[in-house]
């Protein structure tokens, strides 16, 4: 028994027992979703922050499911088979923002007792930073992580089962949302396990065929013969690899290698400086501020654990391209002329390039398991913001500006409700993301860097600096998302209308086009601003500067609860995550 669906009008058959591994992981999904989830409406504290009792490896496992998606076996592969291997660079640079999180940020997030990143940024600063970051916050969830992904999703499965945009992306919206409103955070973690396992699985049987394909080709055998032939052909020395890596090059600046993550410094994705800017610039904020991922830590049941769960994080990210960027190359080693394009056409084309691998390489039995991969991808984050977006509006905007004495029903009501909202708008901006006709990952990446820098400045000065203060807070966010207007206009200038670049100089500076460059620009000028503020204003509070929220440093107060023998030490786990990573990343340098 077989049921045929069309890609690319070639024929996608799906065997029986595709279907079956997709509903079996499917109903599974529900099936932990709805137990765990069954009694988490009783107080704000267990729907929103699964009563703070979340166990290492459930902390852990969801912290990289909300993380991967669909923008990822979408687009961070479409964009590997573009740029080359830098593009692991996102999984290997979110090591250092891990160590921050583990050593500087876990024991005051867990101390405060706080819902909400705003709501700390409150407690440490003052209330017009808490309401800036809520409503930044509500603003990226949608557009440049609900929204996105949903978008994402939807033109996988539109070329899997060649179904209409708008019911395809509705549909998705209403399953993979779902326990999200059902059970709060606990139903959105606690799913997230078999997700993990699964998405890692899949992946790996993807990558391993198309290694083993590749080696095929030349005669060989086994992924050893078929990694050498992806990086020979990656490499691009000869043939048709080397005529598509010349027609890309004429778009890139500079040196134009795919195999190596060092690059100039005016790449347009990942030049070389920001291994160190976007530390600091956007993985903090990411990491540490991002609502949507800090939510499961703030659930974690103690420090220990929510440390344990991320380094558990760190090394599934650092397998982690194993299977979203390891793909992109042997999609390049396998269709080098989809490069001979237009070059408006190679991006929306390299998008499908899991799809393809999918239906080219995956033998029907497993293909099932891969699918249920990419919806475990979606539903995993979509619960995961759903949950921190109607979070941040029931803590952050109902009851601190509405409704000061809410009941805890009418917290979890308002929070159904809203995550409702919430599923209903993020699906009219996918339509909205579908006209432009870009890069998802690019798309997603640009949002990120244009309102990351500021807050993550105040937040690492906020923990480590006693003398920061609000007001400094306050006019360093403010004048920093200025400046972060003023390049993006800059940049733009010759697409945009006199009037709105009239003050600016002749054209941007080569080395500032990437935004990821104006992103540590701004992060740079909004430390030196908050710095400088605070310094001419009135010292903060002693309610603002507690050990509970600021290091302290005659006791350096961070290294509480590690855990005891080796095998638990978060020491041992950490310098071990810690070797591992900078190997990778001196193996793909030199």
């Amino acid at each position: 028994m077989e049921n045929t669906v069309v890609v690319d009008n070639e024929a996608f058959s799906l065997h029986y027992l595709d279907w079956l591994a997709i509903a079996v992981f499917i109903l599974s999904l529900f099936l932990i979703g709805i137990i765990t989830g069954k009694k988490e409406r009783d107080t704000a504290q267990d729907y929103f922050l699964a009563g703070r009792k979340l166990p290492w490896y459930v902390v852990g496992s969801s912290f990289v499911a909300a993380n991967i998606s669909s923008e990822h076996l979408i687009g961070m592969i479409g964009s590997t088979f573009i740029f080359g291997i830098c593009t692991a660079f996102f999984s290997w640079a979110n090591i250092a923002a891990y160590s921050f999180l583990i050593w500087l940020f876990i024991p005051f997030l867990i101390a405060s007792k706080s819902f909400t990143i705003p709501e700390f940024l409150e407690k440490r600063f003052n209330l017009f930073v808490r309401q800036f970051f809520a409503i930044v916050t509500l603003i990226t969830n949608l557009f440049a992580f609900l929204a996105a992904v949903l978008y994402g999703g939807t033109i996988a499965f539109q070329e899997i089962f060649n179904t209409p945009f708008w019911p395809t992306v509705i549909i998705m919206a209403v399953f993979a949302g779902s326990l999200a409103i059902w059970g709060g955070l606990s139903s959105s973690s606690w799913s997230s396990l078999p997700t993990i396992i699964v998405l890692i699985v899949g992946g790996f049987i993807v990558t391993m065929l198309g290694l083993s394909s590749l080696a095929g080709e030349v005669g060989g055998s086994g992924i050893v013969d078929g990694f050498k032939v992806m990086v020979e052909r990656n490499l691009a020395t000869a043939g048709e690899w080397k005529l598509a890596a010349e027609a890309a090059a004429e778009h890139m600046p500079q040196q134009y290698n795919r195999m190596s993550v060092m690059l100039p410094v005016n790449h347009p994705l990942v030049p070389w400086i920001n291994w160190f800017f976007i530390i600091f610039s956007v993985s903090i904020w990411y990491n540490a501020l991002n609502q949507f991922m800090v939510q499961r830590v703030l659930g974690a049941k103690n420090s220990y654990h929510a440390r344990m769960g991320v380094v558990l994080a760190g090394f599934l990210q650092a397998i982690l391209p194993v299977i979203i960027v390891l793909p992109g190359l042997i999609l390049f080693a396998m269709k080098p002329d989809i490069m001979l394009q237009p070059w408006a056409d190679v991006k929306p084309e390299a998008d499908q390039g899991f799809i393809y691998l999918v239906k080219t390489l995956v033998p029907a039995g497993l293909c099932g398991l891969v699918l249920a991969a990419l919806f475990g991808a979606i539903q995993s984050t979509v619960n995961a913001v759903v949950n921190s977006t109607s979070t941040v509006l029931t803590m952050d905007i109902y009851k601190r500006m509405f409704h000061k004495k809410a009941t805890d029903k009418q917290m979890v009501k308002f929070g159904i409700i809203s995550s409702i909202v919430i599923l209903v708008l993020s699906v009219l901006i996918a339509g909205f993301i579908e006209s432009l006709k870009t890069s998802l990952f690019v798309y997603i990446q640009q949002f990120f860097a244009f309102f990351a820098p500021p807050f993550a400045a105040i937040f690492l000065l906020g923990i480590l600096w006693r003398r920061i203060n609000g007001k400094g807070a306050s006019i360093a966010v403010s004048i920093g998302f200025i400046v972060a207007v003023i390049l993006k206009t800059w940049e733009l200038k010759a697409d945009l209308p006199g009037y709105l670049t009239f003050y600016l100089p002749g054209d941007m500076p080569i080395w500032l086009v990437p935004f990821y460059n104006q992103a540590a620009l701004v992060w740079v000028f909004s430390l030196i601003v908050c710095i400088v503020v605070s310094y001419m204003t009135v010292p903060p509070s002693a309610d603002q500067v507690t050990d509970r929220l600021v290091i302290n440093w005659k006791k350096i107060n961070i290294f509480n609860d590690l855990g005891g023998r080796w095998y638990k030490s978060v020491v041992f786990w950490w310098l071990a995550l810690t070797l591992l990573v900078v190997s990778l990343i001196l193996a793909f340098s030199l």
